[in-house]
């Protein structure tokens, strides 16, 4: 029998990558074949991580894990799907603010990739509070962040400033 993999894509910036990002890709190894964790960036921002730095961070993290890809991009997130043979693109929501800004994304995603379905996985209520921008702020203010991060993650260029 012939049959085509179930691909998703996870987008996001992951600046950095969080113990709620990783609960979302261990939920959606269950759904899907493969994941590929896409890592978005935008010329116009500068990131806390570098780019780079956040792409060798989750290759290292998943090595392991063969139905799991690392890549980086700068395109419409459809397209990306798209170039990478994705079936469907794979989300995370924390919060009805959360809610309301994927599901606008969704919309517009459906009506230029109606192939591409979006798939929204609800954190675990223990995640839920995890947010990178909150790692960011604690970092700043020189806390400890390795709580908020997934067992195994290092970010050198985080654990130095």
């Amino acid at each position: 029998m012939n049959f085509e993999l179930k691909k998703a894509l996870f987008p996001g910036s992951f600046d950095p990558f969080t113990r709620g990002h990783a609960d979302i890709v261990s939920r959606g190894l269950k759904l899907f074949d493969r994941i590929i964790i896409a890592v978005g960036y935008n010329e116009q921002k500068q990131g806390w991580i570098p780019l780079e730095e956040r792409v060798r961070a989750l290759r290292e993290l998943y090595k392991e894990e063969p139905r799991i890809s690392v890549e980086s991009y700068n395109t419409l997130t459809v397209n990306f799907a798209r170039t990478m043979g994705a079936q469907a693109i794979l989300r995370g929501v924390r919060s009805h603010k959360d809610y309301e800004y994927e599901l606008q994304m969704a919309d517009v995603n459906r009506q230029l990739a109606e192939d591409i379905e979006t798939i929204v996985l609800f954190a675990n209520p223990e995640l839920a509070a995890i947010s990178s921008s909150t790692i960011r702020e604690l970092k700043h203010f020189g806390r400890d962040i390795t709580p908020w991060l997934p067992e195994g993650i290092n970010y050198e260029q985080i654990t130095n400033k």
